[in-house]
């Protein structure tokens, strides 16, 4: 008797603080589930050149207010032509999130644009953050559409995405 008293407590304050909001609590965190989406998270061909560009398409994620998240975590793993794993360092891969894909997709030289709020020039290395589990500031004004992922080096040659989180923080 005691849990189901519990259980109606803890749902009517739910119910109430919806009735009262008018909206639903935010996710402090939102993971992209690319395996669940069918999303390709790696180059098909290798990369041929330094600056070569690997860009993933987001499709529209409703109910998901990007504007409230504060930082985002991106983490990826990078090989050589021969699909052997590199250790991560610093001037290895750089990674912009993209409004509008059909857009300037690169942004400024350094740092953020109208069009690109995050640019990080090292994932994976000691001077960068976005890898990390705090993840980088990021200020959004919308939902992000797309991302780019560009060798910095040219000994990178395919790069595989394993996680791009938003956060609450």
């Amino acid at each position: 008797m005691e849990l189901r008293m519990k259980r109606f407590g803890v749902g009517f304050l739910l119910l109430m603080v919806v009735a009262t909001s008018g909206t639903v609590a935010q996710p402090a965190e939102f993971t992209i589930d690319f395996n669940g989406l069918g999303i390709t998270t790696r180059n098909r061909a290798a990369f041929t050149r330094q600056w070569d560009d690997f860009l993933i398409i987001f499709p529209a994620f409703p109910g998901i207010d990007f504007d409230r998240f504060t930082r985002v975590t991106i983490r990826a793993d990078f090989f050589d032509i021969n699909g052997n794993w590199l250790s991560p360092d610093n001037d290895m891969v750089m990674v912009t999130l993209i409004y509008d894909p059909r857009g300037d997709i690169r942004g400024p030289a350094m740092g953020p644009g109208p069009n690109t709020p995050l640019k990080q020039f090292n994932v994976g290395g000691p001077y960068g953050e976005v890898h990390t589990y705090q993840g980088s500031i990021v200020l959004l004004n919308q939902q992000p559409r797309a991302i780019l992922f560009q060798n910095s080096s040219p000994l990178v040659r395919f790069i595989e995405v394993t996680e791009v989180t938003f956060h609450n923080r």
